[in-house]
């Protein structure tokens, strides 16, 4: 599994940070980690989607400078490398950064940092999706994609929204969306996950070409068809979805039934630390308990790599690495 070319475009770039990470930043800016944030056997601590969330946002807060983001990009993308992941596509949250009072020069400037070091040492290449937070309205997200639009980065590739699909539909944020993609940023949301195929539909309403997820859209066929036939590509995350319960194990996840109904598909690892993920270890779910042959892994990749928002040069390289 190792010697097969990787790629991810969906994983949550303060997510990646595992607790021992996390305790370390946490020391060096002087900070005690929040009473609740880990659990006795040093985990993370939540009990569903919401307080995921909100576990997530006490994890994020003790990370306060440049130097943070470039030390958990490089370890993220060091570790992807040597599992044989070619490229990255890391999801950053303005909202996060802005919380802490960084400002955009430097929160994207140690991202940056980080993808610099990790290509130099491992050879992986990587670029940024803005994420705004949709739980905080529609007017933050409209702030976010006015900014990446009118002051471009040569890493930031793409527009997302993560949150609550279900407290704040995709249709508040139309205008957000239709500023980002008129500014050339490739743009994606999170859809049918917590909720069903409605969202994926509201999602379509939107200039994307990507859906975070998107694997309740399985509960309905002539959505299964129309994503088919769009060619709208589906960022999926299996492990994420059986730990957090969207559906009761692997046996049961539709990715398979989804690629099977022409649907095109890539694996992310979402939060790995959350949920004990990794991005191998997801096509290791897919060879072990879904049936997908080597073939089928490296047309998983090709996807991605055929998917993913960066520059035609990059993914031109990336695809003679497969």
């Amino acid at each position: 599994m190792r010697t097969l070319a990787k790629a991810e475009l969906h994983v949550h770039l303060e997510g990646t940070a595992p607790p021992e990470l996390v305790r370390r930043i946490a020391a060096r800016n002087g900070l005690a980690l929040p009473g609740r944030l880990l659990g006795v056997d040093g985990r993370f601590r939540y009990t569903d989607f919401l307080d995921f969330l909100r576990t997530y946002d006490l994890a994020a807060s003790v990370i306060r400078t440049g130097e943070d983001y470039r030390d958990i990009t490089y370890e993220y993308l060091r570790s992807c490398a040597s599992a044989g992941t070619i490229y990255v596509e890391l999801t950053a949250s303005p909202d996060h950064a802005a919380a802490v009072g960084l400002s955009d020069e430097e929160h994207l400037g140690g991202i940056a940092r980080g993808i610099d070091d990790a290509r130099r040492d491992t050879g992986i290449e990587a670029r940024i999706l803005i994420s705004a937070v949709r739980d905080l309205g529609a007017e933050r997200a409209l702030r976010i994609a006015r900014r990446a639009a009118e002051r471009p980065h040569p890493y930031v590739v793409g527009f997302s929204m993560a949150g609550d699909e279900a407290g704040f539909p995709a249709r508040d944020f139309a205008e957000p969306f239709r500023i980002a993609a008129g500014a050339g940023l490739g743009c994606t949301i999170h859809a049918g996950e917590w909720q069903g195929p409605d969202s994926v539909r509201a999602a379509l309403e939107l200039p994307i070409t990507r859906i975070a997820h998107g694997v309740r859209a399985a509960e309905d066929p002539g959505l299964v068809s129309e994503l088919a036939a769009r060619g709208t590509v589906l960022d999926c995350c299996p492990t994420s979805n059986v730990v957090l319960g969207v559906y009761p194990g692997y046996e049961q996840h539709p990715l398979p039934q989804l690629r099977e109904a022409g649907v095109r598909v890539t694996l992310g690892s979402d939060d790995p630390p959350y949920f004990g993920a990794t991005i191998e270890g997801e096509y290791e779910v897919c060879a072990r308990r879904l049936g997908f042959g080597e073939d089928d892994l490296r047309e998983i990749t090709r996807t991605a790599i055929d998917a993913a928002f960066c520059e035609e040069g990059l993914r031109s390289a990336l695809r003679a690495r497969v």
